[in-house]
């Protein structure tokens, strides 16, 4: 099962959000046994990167980027996920990149904590604890 993970997700587990933490580490989990395929937009290493070196130093935001790549699977940004982001309408412009991001990809599901930065119907966003608790009973 492919699954597409938002930014907001993989900084749960990277800066132990408080609330969050545990529901986003077993999806994260899942990717790093192969459960699922976890993919991820290449603008979430650079967005991950700036956050984290920010928050916890360069050394840390290096590993980061090390373990993002060994778990997940990028998803390249071209013209065409571009051109289609710009006229998407999103109110975010980042959340455009990540939609389209994940229906390239083929994604069954975006996970995310914000499902309504995501209006478009054509692809089911599902918070981490939501995702899991459909994935448990599959």
């Amino acid at each position: 099962m492919k699954v597409f993970i938002d930014t907001n997700v993989l900084l749960d587990v990277m800066l132990e959000r408080r609330g969050f933490y545990r529901d986003s580490l077993t999806v994260w989990s899942l990717a790093e046994q192969d459960e699922i395929t976890g993919q991820i937009s290449v603008i979430s290493f650079n967005n991950i990167y700036y956050i984290v070196r920010k928050i916890k130093g360069l050394k840390t935001a290096d590993c980061v980027l090390a373990m993002l790549r060994d778990v997940f699977t990028p998803i390249a940004l071209d013209s065409k996920i571009l051109n289609q982001s710009i006229a998407a309408g999103f109110k975010d412009f980042e959340d455009a990149i990540q939609y389209h991001s994940a229906l390239r990809a083929g994604a069954s599901c975006i996970i995310s904590r914000n499902p309504d930065h995501f209006p478009q119907p054509d692809l089911p966003v599902l918070s981490p604890a939501e995702f899991m608790a459909a994935y448990s009973q599959r």
